[in-house]
């Protein structure tokens, strides 16, 4: 600030304490009043939070609003209902289905035991599957 802006600003600060210094009782305790209320109101913010923390907060704040905590919880359900498809889908066509059909076939079969017992009998399955 130059000279003239302080010279201002100073006279405006003797003035206003003057003013304040000179009220009568009723206005200081309507102020005062006002104060208390307006300091009611007062909500503090929270400083950053510092660390893994803020993950919490950040998840806090996007389930907050209904819309978005829909949103994200329909497009999750579906994210996780994609991925057991595709981990059923990979493990039908696999070994475990293979060895199924296998035992349905040994079952629905008129063998003798002794067929099962032959050591040559799991390299004629082989054979045969193929």
């Amino acid at each position: 600030m130059n000279q003239p802006d302080e010279d201002l600003a100073r006279r405006v600060v003797q003035h206003l304490d003057y003013g304040a210094d000179h009220l009568d009782q009723r206005t200081r305790e309507r102020l005062l009043d006002a104060r208390k209320t307006a300091l009611s109101y007062y909500r503090e913010r929270g400083e950053p939070v510092r660390g893994l923390a803020w993950a919490g907060n950040l998840v806090t704040r996007r389930f907050e609003h209904s819309v978005h905590g829909a949103r994200y919880l329909v497009g999750g359900a579906a994210l996780i209902a994609a991925l057991l498809g595709i981990v059923y889908w990979q493990n039908a066509s696999g070994p475990a289905s293979q060895l199924a059909e296998i035992d349905a076939g040994l079952l629905s079969d008129e063998l003798p035991i002794n067929a099962y017992l032959d050591k040559g009998f799991d390299s004629w399955l082989k054979r045969s599957l193929r």
